[in-house]
Parts: C-alpha cells; structure tokens; sequence
C-alpha cells in the first residue's frame, strides 16, 4: 500500500464520514447542544460559529495527539484546557478583527467554545489516543458534523422566521407576502431550535433502522 493509500484508507475516510450521519456528534451523541439552541437564529453567525469550531477543535486535536506521550496523565484536562483556550482567544481576535458585527452578535458563545463538549470529548477520547493525522481527521469529521447540523437548523429558522437568509430578502422577492404569507415568529424562540433539532433526529433515525435498533 503506498503512502497516499493509506493516509487516505477506507478507515481514515470514516472518520470524516461517520460524524456527518451514523455518529453525529449533536443528533447521535447530544453534544454542543446550546450552541445549536442559542445561534441559530441566522445562518451568518452559525457558519461562523461552525468554521472557528472547525479550526479550535482540528488544530487542538493534533497538537494534544503531538503532545500525548507527554502530558502527566494528573494534569492531561488541565493541559487541554489551556490548549483550547489559546486557540479560541486567537479566534476570537480575527473575528473582532475582521467581521466585528458578527463577533458580536455571538457575543459569549466563541469564549464558550472552550467548554464545548464535543471538543473536549474529542481530544480525551481520540487525540490522547491516536496519531496526529487520524487525530485531524477526527477533528474534521466532527466538526462537518457539527457544522452541518448548526447551518441546517439555521436555514430553516432564519428562513421560516424572518423570511431571509444572510439577511437577503428571499420571502419577499418571491413575492409570497402577497398572497398573505406572515413569518413565524416561533422559529426564531430557542425552542424550536430544540424542536428542529428533534425533526432532523427524526428523520436521521429514519433513514438508518440501524441507529434504532443500536440502542
């Protein structure tokens, strides 16, 4: 097997592609919940929100694979922590520094991304496992994951619930408001996040008898 055959493998290529159905990190493992109630009003904050998930958890994920032989194991959470941390204040920075008004709109949230869970469960459960290239790719899958699942519920709340998306005028320039079409203004409240979420579940459990029968 060459090189290139093997960092691309079929076991390599699951771990980008089972996070994005079978092994979801928010419909399958309910994780980073929150962040999928509290910013998905519009899809502008919630594919940013999903591009620095994507960059804090594949960049901590292969330097805690870097690391993992020596890190104390006493100290390891403490250790990822701090890496975490580091790279969501970088973060954090570029988004003040370049698109502020969006930066604001996720006002806590990016900070939070330090406690996201599906982050930290990835780094103890894969990167202090595993080698930084499995490791990136890990980091990768559940990020996609995650992001598709954000920008999903986004598209629909956004949509359904101020007629926009990326604050375009859709609704209105499909002329629907004149055949009396009113905005629902429920999907822009956190619950039908929640209940968004539980459609997407539902259909996701659908269409794989095998999720259901799993548990």
């Amino acid at each position: 097997m060459s090189e290139k055959e093997a960092l691309f493998s079929k076991k390599n290529k699951k771990l980008i592609s089972d996070p994005l159905s079978d092994n979801n990190p928010i419909t399958i493992q309910v994780l980073g919940i929150c962040s999928a109630l509290a910013i998905t009003v519009q899809l502008k904050p919630a594919v940013v929100m999903a591009i620095s998930v994507l960059v804090v958890l594949s960049v901590a994920n292969v330097v805690i694979s870097l690391m993992r032989h020596l890190i104390p194991n006493r100290i390891r959470i403490i250790v990822q922590l701090v890496v975490i941390a580091t790279l969501v204040t970088l973060v954090d920075q570029v988004l003040k520094a370049y698109v502020y008004d969006v930066s604001k709109e996720l006002t806590v949230f990016v900070g939070l991304i330090i406690t996201n869970c599906i982050i930290m469960g990835r780094l103890e459960a894969f990167g202090m496992a595993n080698g930084p290239w499995k490791s990136f790719l890990d980091g990768i899958g559940n990020s996609f994951g995650y992001a598709w699942i954000l920008i999903a519920v986004a598209f629909f709340r956004e949509l359904l619930g101020s007629g926009t998306l990326f604050g375009y005028p859709v609704l209105e320039k499909m002329g629907l408001y004149q055949f009396g079409y009113e905005n629902n203004g429920m999907m822009i409240l956190p619950p039908m996040a929640l209940i968004t979420v539980g459609i997407i579940i539902w259909i996701q459990r659908i269409k794989n008898k095998n999720l259901v029968e799993s548990k």
